[in-house]
């Protein structure tokens, strides 16, 4: 199974920017979009996909959408706790092998406002997450919101204690990926420079200026069954790249 992540930071802005053509290529099997901002689905969409959308009660935020070639056996929406499925960040799809984990997790914003919910959202994602694996083995794939080593940030002294570099954040996904969690970008690629996001401003794209917080997670069961993973730098439509992994 060949799995896409991307946060597309507004769905019809992404589908102006080219979208519809990577979806359309047909090329992966389960794509999990992240930050949607809508509550209908757009239209342009090849019906070789059922689509799956899990909106924010707050209109043009958050939100994400599963696109999925094989039919799941069962899709469930939220983590089970109302402060945090309001905001559409999770959608779980299940099938025959493993579970399929699409989360949008929070950002702690500017002076660090919404650490503490961010935080909350980690604790309960993690507990869900564990019941899950207690049943089957799960990918989980999106915008984590968290740069988790300093090779995964351009200029990590200049970004100690900003928004996902903070000491809190790094030390949850170091915790979460002890428990039998798999990091599977670096399974292949070992050294830094690798990015999935990147500012608008002063051209940190073309220079490379990034962080790396968009992953695909794998719980171990799965780890030996993971034969790619890779981000795809140089698709535009968002100031995220899309990640991706191939599970046989």
């Amino acid at each position: 199974m060949k799995i896409l992540a991307w946060n597309v930071n507004g769905i019809r802005s992404a589908i102006n920017k080219g979208l519809l053509e990577l979806v359309n290529s047909k090329e992966y099997d389960v794509i999990m979009l992240q930050e949607v901002k809508t509550d209908t689905l757009p239209l342009g969409f090849d019906e070789t996909y059922k689509a799956y959308l899990n909106a924010s009660k707050r209109k043009g935020y958050s939100g994400t959408l599963t696109l999925t070639k094989i039919r799941p056996l069962s899709v469930s929406y939220g983590i089970g706790e109302s402060a945090f499925d309001a905001e559409g960040r999770v959608i779980v799809t299940e099938f025959e092998e493993f579970f399929v984990i699409n989360a949008y997790f929070p950002n702690a914003q500017h002076g660090l406002t919404r650490l503490d919910y961010k935080l909350e959202f980690n604790a309960k994602f993690e507990d869900f997450v564990q019941k899950l694996r207690s049943k089957k083995p799960v990918v989980i794939g999106g915008d984590f919101n968290v740069a988790h080593e300093e090779i995964d940030i351009a200029r990590p002294k200049d970004n100690v204690n900003n928004a996902g570099f903070t000491e809190q954040e790094r030390k949850w996904m170091t915790h979460f990926l002890s428990l039998g969690y798999v990091d599977t970008f670096r399974m292949f690629v070992k050294e830094g420079g690798h990015y999935s996001w990147w500012s608008y401003r002063f051209n940190a794209r073309e220079k490379n200026i990034g962080w790396r917080i968009d992953y695909i997670i794998v719980s171990d069961e799965l780890k030996n069954r993971v034969k790619e993973a890779g981000i795809l730098k140089d698709v535009k439509g968002s100031d995220h790249a899309p990640v991706y992994a191939m599970i046989l």
